[in-house]
């Protein structure tokens, strides 16, 4: 009886068990291998999204609403890093530890004067501001009419009676190293998804608009 018993404990397993075996061992080889594949290309992705958020398209959320009625409070926007800044185009800049939302009016050596209802003139002559849905004086202590500075932009909100802005000593013109970038699209709310409606002047200073898409 023990010879039995010592026999059937050294009896090797039989083929379709071995097979079964090794078919679990590579499976189970295979998907580890599967998930640190995974695991590393979201790794990379998420690096990638990061560098390029950090780098090139910053995203951004408004606060407020010295941007009404083009901008508004909770919107998150996607911005475009790049120094070429038209007037007319939507910009963030830094300041005070702070990143702030205005548009450029006025460039590097342009005089800006505003009336005391809020007409805004460059060079002289009024700019057409569509985007503007009341004109005011607002917060303004500089001297008119004003001269832009070298390698700085005059930027004002569009919600003028509201926005503190280059009209105000505090904050004054934006340096080029100070602006994050250009705010190109809104992702957020996802009803109002698309681009920003960018004002452009000719050299007439007459505005007009590029398509929403």
């Amino acid at each position: 009886m023990a010879k039995e018993k010592e026999k059937k404990q050294y009896e090797m397993p039989g083929t379709e068990i071995v097979e079964k075996e090794l078919n679990r061992e590579k499976y189970r080889k295979r998907y580890m291998s599967v998930m640190r594949s995974t695991v590393y290309v979201l790794i990379i992705v998420a690096s990638v999204a990061v560098l390029v958020a950090t780098l090139w398209l910053p995203v951004l959320q408004i606060y407020g609403s010295s941007m009404n009625p083009t901008l508004f409070d909770g919107d998150i926007m996607l911005s475009l890093k790049g120094s070429d800044y038209q007037i007319g185009d939507v910009v963030a800049f830094y300041y005070n530890n702070k990143i702030l939302v205005k548009r450029v009016i006025a460039s590097s050596g342009q005089w800006v004067d505003i009336d005391k209802s809020g007409q805004v003139y460059v060079d002289g002559e009024p700019i057409d501001e569509p985007y503007v849905s009341d004109l005011a004086l607002g917060e303004c202590d500089i001297r008119l009419p004003y001269q832009v500075p070298d390698t700085r932009v005059f930027v004002m909100g569009d919600h003028r009676n509201v926005s503190i802005d280059s009209r105000s000593k505090a904050v004054g013109c934006i340096a080029d190293e100070q602006i994050v970038g250009k705010l190109v699209y809104r992702i957020w709310p996802l009803k109002d998804f698309g681009a920003v409606k960018n004002i452009k002047y000719d050299e007439k200073t007459e505005a007009t608009t590029q398509p929403a898409q």
